[in-house]
């Protein structure tokens, strides 16, 4: 991997081994960000940054942990400041989600997606933020879901989760307005990655409402939004106007039409 050349930003991406980790990441290679990767699998992680690392030139540092353990944000960091590396952009893309009723999930899955999905996203972001505030090449990508819009009976704690995740961004988006930081929040609708099968939706009756985007697409959009600091970025004219319409929607007709999408084919 190529030496580090101080004068190129560096982006930081959790959850890169796959999906639409993998296309923000090269979205940002593209652009000529360093890269500093995060994922559980090492020979996952290493393949992906051997490869940006030989197309598009620069530094490409892979650290390999579990994100959902209690203060892996920290540890992370901490990682990254010993190899002596800087952190301009922080693109929160870890989680998981579960799809089935609460009553029979387990305790450890529910946490654990709690924990990844927000606890370590809030711990990168509140380790980072500082800096990034001082920094105009700075930002932070947060990776939520149009599943923020709405409960989701039938996968509540993962659509809690990135109700949060999306809530939290547009504080910072706003914190941030009148300087040159860039702050935005991808919520994408059923994509084509590893997450569906992880989750089971891919066995719901979501999975045959629509057309579902590519992980590149969706993380080629996540990563326009962010350079032009759009708040807020629902892939896809469909997404887009199911979520917004939400809010002018009766609750009880809305956790209906979410429990039927999220029941069993």
């Amino acid at each position: 991997m190529a030496n580090h050349d101080k004068s190129r930003p560096t982006a930081l991406i959790t959850g890169a081994s796959a999906g639409i980790g993998v296309d923000l990441a090269e979205c940002f290679a593209r652009d000529g960000y360093d890269l500093i990767l995060s994922a559980r699998t090492e020979s996952a992680l290493r393949e992906v940054g051997d490869r940006f690392a030989q197309r598009y030139g620069g530094r490409v540092t892979a650290f390999a942990l579990d994100l959902s353990e209690i203060g892996a944000g920290t540890k992370l960091a901490q990682a990254i400041e010993k190899q002596g590396l800087h952190v301009d952009v922080l693109v929160n893309n870890a989680g998981y989600g579960y799809a089935g009723a609460f009553a029979d999930s387990k305790l450890d899955v529910e946490l654990g997606m709690v924990d990844l999905n927000v606890r370590t996203l809030l711990e990168l972001t509140h380790i980072y933020w500082p800096g990034i505030l001082k920094n105009p090449k700075a930002g932070v990508l947060n990776v939520a879901s149009t599943a923020a819009f709405q409960p989701g009976p039938l996968m509540a704690t993962y659509f809690a989760t990135k109700a949060f995740v999306l809530s939290f961004t547009e504080a910072l988006w706003e914190e941030a307005r009148g300087t040159d930081v860039r702050v935005s929040c991808l919520c994408p609708g059923p994509t084509e990655s590893k997450f569906r099968e992880r989750a089971g939706t891919d066995k719901k009756k979501l999975s045959r409402a629509g057309a579902s985007m590519s992980s590149a697409e969706v993380a080629e959009l996540g990563y326009r939004a962010w350079k032009a600091n759009k708040r807020v970025e629902i892939t896809g004219l469909r997404n887009r106007v199911v979520a917004r319409a939400v809010a002018f929607l009766p609750r009880k007709a809305v956790l209906g039409a979410v429990r039927t999408l999220q029941s069993p084919l």
